[in-house]
């Protein structure tokens, strides 16, 4: 009902969800280059948008790469008529994924980036999205703990950055570090919401 009110007054509807996938394997360790190298150039950008749906938009298409190591996800999020509470739970959801485990990297510290892959590699990568935007997307209002939803869902982020709609974007990953590992027990202690695909 509040919906259509809001509709017919021409307020504008803006989405916040958060997308979990968690890839598994002894293949997946390649996937955290990518996502480093995200990270960099996100900082890089200093919150430019354009730059940021780029590298979304590269993170979106590897993970639809190496869609046989999904082995589950969920995703969560809500409406608003509100900019400005809409901003809040992106917050929210911003300080919720950088508190979970392994999800926090240390810029300033010799993390081994530039070093050959001869550290241990971990079987588990956790990536966290979470993006704002305007306007109404089913794709991206479902339940994705299916692998066909959560495809749909990626590629619906890849349009919304080529539509201009996106307002925020923030990427989470856990381990955040070459060498760092994330366990089956961490998994089920730090990420409880997965749902097997």
């Amino acid at each position: 009902m509040r919906d259509t009110f809001n509709r017919m007054v021409g307020r504008t509807r803006y989405v916040v969800c958060r997308l979990f996938i968690h890839l598994g394997g002894s293949d997946v360790a390649p996937i955290l280059g990518v996502l480093n190298r995200g990270a960099r150039e996100a900082i890089d950008a200093d919150g430019d948008l354009q730059v940021l749906g780029e590298v979304l938009v590269e993170l979106c298409e590897t993970l639809l790469r190496y869609d046989e190591y999904w082995m589950s996800a969920a995703n969560e999020g809500d409406v608003f008529w509100s900019e400005g509470e809409a901003g809040d739970y992106v917050n929210e959801l911003f300080t919720d994924s950088a508190e979970r485990y392994g999800a926090d990297i240390d810029w300033n510290s010799p993390s081994g980036f530039d070093e050959p892959l001869s550290v241990p590699v971990t079987r588990n990568v956790v990536v966290m999205i979470t993006v704002a935007f305007e306007g109404e997307v089913v794709e991206l209002e479902t339940d994705l703990s299916n692998i066909q939803a959560l495809k749909e869902g990626l590629k619906a982020l890849i349009n919304l950055h080529y539509k201009h709609k996106l307002k925020a974007i923030q990427v989470h990953f856990s381990p955040a570090q070459l060498g760092d590992e994330l366990t089956n027990d961490q998994l089920l202690q730090h990420y409880p919401e997965l749902i097997p695909l």
